[in-house]
């Protein structure tokens, strides 16, 4: 009795990883929804991403820890797992590319005003890792969530922050740019430390692959629709304030995000050695 009892219970995979809810989650907007098939290769992908950035987010938080406790060998090696969920991020714009524009446009006016720019997810990742625009977060003034998570992640210490503090414990002059670049020079020169020359290496290959994604990312969207705005354009004023026009322009804004650098000083750096 007691061993038909413990079958009758056990949790099994489809329960585990929720599948029914999560299977429930792609609602095609296009009715008939036979007329825009790549609609749910669409919602798919995106939703696919989004939880990829929460395992970043995961991640991130978890190297924070780490960084603080002075353990840089578990923190290289979580980062380089950032580097490799990114690394999965380029592939992934290759199965959206197997749609072609002209079945893209099928409901794509469907789409707006809802837009990639408006992930949460994603903006965290970047204010945790240390790219920090504070004029982003007002996109988010009608979800009170989305905004109390941006604005902990502003004023917090981001992945550098945490590496620079580091730095110090460890005896290094870190107090301005100038001295930053020049102790990153030295780790490298020095024989002692290859620990931190690891733990630098780790980061600026983390930061290497988010610009290659960035960049794929410019010419897909260039492939897809062109000279065309992004779905969620709207007056810049009325959705980011006046602090400065950032609506989404489409591949003219993607193209000007390509020179974000999470880790500036690495590479900086690698200029001086």
């Amino acid at each position: 009795m007691a061993s038909e009892q413990n079958t009758a219970t056990d949790l099994d995979y489809k329960g585990y990883l929720k599948l029914a809810n999560l299977l429930e989650l792609q609602c095609p907007l296009a009715d008939p929804a036979a007329e825009c098939h790549d609609e749910m290769l669409f919602i798919v992908i995106h939703q696919v991403f989004e939880l990829w950035f929460r395992l970043m987010i995961h991640e991130i938080d978890r190297v924070f820890t780490l960084l603080d406790q002075g353990d840089t060998l578990e923190s290289e090696r979580l980062i380089r797992r950032l580097t490799s969920i990114v690394r999965l991020f380029i592939p992934k714009l290759s199965v959206l590319e197997t749609m072609i524009p002209s079945d893209f446009i099928k409901f794509r006016d469907l789409l707006k005003p809802a837009s990639g720019f408006q992930s949460f997810q994603f903006r965290e990742v970047e204010f945790a890792s240390g790219s920090k625009e504070e004029r982003y977060i007002n996109m988010f003034r009608s979800d009170p969530e989305a905004t109390a998570r941006l604005k902990k992640r502003f004023a917090e210490p981001s992945l550098w922050d945490r590496f620079v503090k580091l730095l110090t414990r460890r005896g290094f002059d870190v107090h301005d740019e100038e001295a930053q670049i020049h102790t990153i020079v030295d780790v490298y020169r020095r024989g002692g430390d290859h620990d931190l020359r690891m733990l630098c290496e780790s980061m600026i290959e983390y930061d290497e692959m988010f610009s290659l994604w960035r960049e794929h990312h410019v010419r897909m969207a260039q492939r897809m629709i062109g000279g065309k705005p992004g779905t969620g354009q709207k007056p810049a004023e009325e959705t980011y304030g006046k602090s400065g026009p950032l609506g989404t322009m489409g591949v003219e804004y993607l193209a000007s995000t390509l020179n974000k650098r999470f880790f500036p000083i690495l590479w900086a750096a690698r200029t001086e050695m």
